[in-house]
């Protein structure tokens, strides 16, 4: 690796940056920095590894490397190796050699890799970290303060457009299940007049073709309503 350049360093910030302000997909923003990353710090692989709560273990989200190993999906559990440990301490962990790292775990896909140097730097949101970016080197390699520092720069705007990403996610699926309620509201309102039934038997109604018809209650309530709005206009 070579000494860091401050114009690269500020072009890729400024390329990552633009990226999560864009219409990209979380994939292709996350493939984007561990790359621009990967260049910039002339590193033989990058990754992203990220929380699953749910599952309470990492997945790797995107590397560089074309590696297959790198290539398939795999997890790591929190409690373990130097990503887990990275993400409980949230702060950088530097390795001058994994191979003689003790809490290192992926010794032989680094002896198969040439790997030897890494940095593992905690993605953090409001203190809280949602995953860790790890850049590996093929040569034994000091990483510099200000290295360290572009690397955690970067590693929390990978986090930003993340959070980013699932607040849209979120946004959308709530907006969604509102849309669905005012439409079943409606469908219901519609029955309970036409065929005098009180609120309950509309709903059952609704819920018992959703699951005949094995289709959502969305539709159900979407056909009825279409239905209603054809015969007002006849």
């Amino acid at each position: 690796m070579a000494d860091l350049d401050y114009k690269d360093y500020l072009k890729t910030l400024n390329k990552i940056s633009r990226a999560i302000v864009s219409d990209l997909y979380l994939e292709d923003i996350l493939k984007l920095i561990v790359t621009l990353t990967a260049n910039v710090m002339k590193a033989k692989v990058c990754n992203v590894w990220l929380i699953d709560e749910k599952k309470q273990e990492f997945n790797i989200k995107a590397t560089q490397s074309m590696h297959q190993e790198y290539l398939d999906k795999r997890t790591i559990k929190l409690n373990e190796g130097i990503v887990g440990l990275v993400a409980r301490e949230k702060k950088p962990k530097i390795i001058y050699d994994v191979l003689k790292e003790e809490q290192y775990k992926e010794k032989k896909l680094a002896r198969k890799e040439g790997l030897v140097s890494m940095a593992s730097i905690p993605m953090m949101v409001r203190n809280k970290v949602i995953g860790v970016l790890n850049v590996y080197t093929n040569k034994p390699y000091e990483f510099s303060k200000a290295e360290v520092t572009l690397l955690s720069t970067i590693a929390n705007q990978a986090a930003v457009a993340i959070e980013k990403t699932e607040l849209i996610v979120k946004t959308k699926i709530i907006q969604e299940e509102l849309d669905t309620r005012k439409r079943v509201e409606r469908a219901k309102g519609i029955l309970m007049e036409e065929r005098n039934l009180n609120e309950s038997e509309a709903f059952s109604l609704i819920r018992r073709t959703s699951m005949d018809k094995r289709i959502s209650m969305r539709e159900v309530a979407e056909a009825i309503i279409l239905s209603y709005e054809i015969r007002q206009v006849k």
